[in-house]
């Protein structure tokens, strides 16, 4: 069913703070300073001065996100929810990765309309920080130990690569950070308006076809500036990614910095820079900023981009204050002007682009590691899966002698180090945990947010309506061969957790009349856009359809329509896509 109005929530921004305002590098004699877009001051510190010129600015400079958890182990813990400052728990928990959740039976017409305290439980989500998406056995059975003791088993795989448990007390936090830490896991920082996890590619330093194994790199940057005052209070969140595999697994192009890895003609394997990309309610593609950074350089270069993001990032309006503004106005070029002269003090050479990806960078299936053995990339069902089968999988890993696996960024699962001639008896035991590796190519491309189950920002039910999605495409559609997989993200509300603009179908959560002068949960509809891929050159976003929505239940009903009609219609012979078709159809055979 298409139903030609909605309601559309708007983008409610980001209420989070972080640690006073650090020392900034001055700037040096003769240095051209980048040009402000608008007469009105921006908040850009080296620009405008640090007067504080929103709520969000003068809380975090009066008292940072990360002092927070000395009152959250001293004073809340013991106090309980109600004991909470609205300030600390509103804001500065974000910094320790903690968010409310939503509270049960408010409905998505009332998440426009009512206050963060009328929409909110007495529960938080926690987000666990896994930096490069690298676990072991013994930390995933920690995670799901504590998913089952505190967090009634729930457990998401995120498209960021971490995983994020619901229910959990204020007085249980204590505890939880303490088993955490215990075995080199964090929440620190795994939200705020601080350098949030890194994306890693899941294959680093396995895959037989890698690059360069990025493992090194990300760990400098962890280690050097992840908790640091310096950059724990920026304009709003920073995003990076870095890959040494050639299927350009990180998502590099949505970004706020992103390191990809090339050979250069002269100076042998190192990293093409790219800057600005996000997506929310008005999405930016990253540049490439044409440099060639050398391994050994990647955590300076990656300090100087986030110091730019702090010193020059729009702090005024929230809705502006991501990187991917800045350099929207400022262009690629004096981004790398500013970057060389005022942050790194020397010019990066020249570098080529990175060539097209070859292969799938979502890794689900069997490949082959350097040394002999495999691993095995599996998907559940929309990154949604329990703690009692994360203990489960650590289990099934041991049994078989391995004691390593990564998560990614498309809520997939990378187990490594598995023996060649045991490969098969493992899937078979992942089949019983639900886990597939062999999945169908709708599972295999479908991810869906947190949705209105737990988001106080949500309008939809994202999680159950998209599985119920697949399991009917599954049947649909069962013995029709697809030339590729088709991507279908599914997003509670405009903001994009799901990447709903690089989808070849892409679901924006809105309320759509039902007729009968009521409302019903559904969706704006995106198609055609995706991330370079094996099967396209290079990214773009999606096309929206004038009128063209879907309700959740007739979900199922248009995709089916849809591929039919790319079936149907796509130039075989050429070997058009899904996203190619979708951009030159006719609105009418999209509808």
């Amino acid at each position: 069913m298409t139903i030609s109005e909605a309601t559309v929530r708007p983008e409610e921004p980001t209420r989070t703070g972080a640690r006073e305002r650090a020392e900034r590098p001055a700037r040096p004699a003769g240095a051209a300073r980048p040009a402000r877009p608008s007469s009105k001051p921006n908040g850009q510190w080296k620009v405008d001065g640090t007067e504080p010129l929103n709520a969000n600015e003068a809380w975090k400079q009066q008292d940072g996100g990360l002092a927070v958890r000395e009152r959250i182990e001293q004073t809340y813990a013991a106090g309980g929810f109600a004991s909470i400052d609205p300030t600390d728990l509103h804001g500065r928990f974000r910094w320790w990765g903690l968010y409310t959740q939503r509270k049960p039976g408010i409905d998505g017409g009332k998440t426009a309309t009512l206050e963060p305290h009328e929409l909110e439980d007495e529960y938080f989500m926690l987000r666990v920080r896994i930096d490069g998406g690298q676990l072991t056995t013994e930390q995933l059975r920690t995670i799901g130990g504590i998913s089952t003791e505190f967090a009634r088993d729930t457990a998401d795989l995120t498209d960021r690569q971490n995983v994020q448990l619901h229910w959990v007390r204020v007085e249980d936090v204590p505890e939880i950070w303490r088993r955490l830490e215990s075995v080199g896991l964090s929440t620190t920082e795994a939200c705020g308006d601080v350098p949030r996890v890194i994306l890693g590619s899941p294959v680093a330093g396995i895959a037989a076809d890698e690059l360069i194994d990025p493992t090194p790199q990300i760990e400098e940057i962890q280690r050097k500036y992840i908790g640091d005052p310096e950059f724990a209070n920026l304009p709003r969140k920073f995003k990076s990614a870095i890959t040494g595999h050639p299927s350009q697994d990180v998502v590099h192009e949505i970004n706020d910095v992103a390191f990809v890895a090339v050979e250069h003609p002269e100076l042998g394997i190192g990293y093409d820079l790219w800057v600005g990309g996000g997506l929310s309610t008005n999405a930016h593609l990253a540049v490439r900023t044409g440099t060639f950074v050398e391994p050994a350089r990647v955590a300076e270069v990656w300090e100087g981009v986030v110091s730019i993001f702090r010193d020059y990032g729009y702090r005024r309006l929230r809705n502006r204050a991501r990187l991917k503004y800045l350099v929207a106005d400022w262009g690629a070029e004096r981004f790398r002007e500013v970057l060389e002269t005022e942050y790194l003090g020397y010019a990066l050479p020249d570098g080529p682009p990175a060539p097209k990806p070859l292969t799938q960078g979502d890794h689900v299936g069997v490949h082959a590691q350097n040394d002999g053995r495999a691993y095995i990339g599996v998907t559940p069902f929309v990154g949604r899966i329990s703690g009692s089968t994360l203990t489960a999988l650590a289990d099934l890993l041991e049994r078989h002698d391995s004691k390593r696996l990564r998560t990614t960024p498309h809520q997939k699962l990378v187990l490594l180090d598995i023996p060649a001639d045991e490969v098969e008896q493992v899937i078979a035991e992942l089949d019983e945990l639900g886990l597939q590796a062999r999945p169908s190519l709708f599972r295999r491309g479908t991810i869906a947010c947190t949705g209105i189950e737990f988001c106080k920002l949500a309008i939809v039910e994202t999680k159950q309506t998209a599985t119920d999605a697949v399991i009917a495409l599954e049947e649909r559609l069962a013995g029709i061969d697809l030339p590729h997989p088709i991507s279908l993200h599914v997003n509670g509300c405009p903001n994009s957790c799901a990447r709903i603009q690089t989808a070849d179908i892409g679901l924006k959560g809105q309320l759509l009349p039902d007729g009968d002068g009521g409302q019903t949960p559904g969706f704006q509809v995106h198609l055609g856009g995706g991330l370079a891929s094996a099967d396209r050159e290079e990214a773009g976003t999606g096309r929206t359809v004038r009128g063209l929505k879907v309700t959740a239940t007739g979900l199922a009903d248009y995709v089916e329509r849809v591929v039919r009609r790319f079936l149907d219609e796509h130039d075989a012979a050429v070997g058009e896509t899904f996203a190619e078709w979708a951009h030159r159809a006719d609105e009418e055979a999209l509808q």
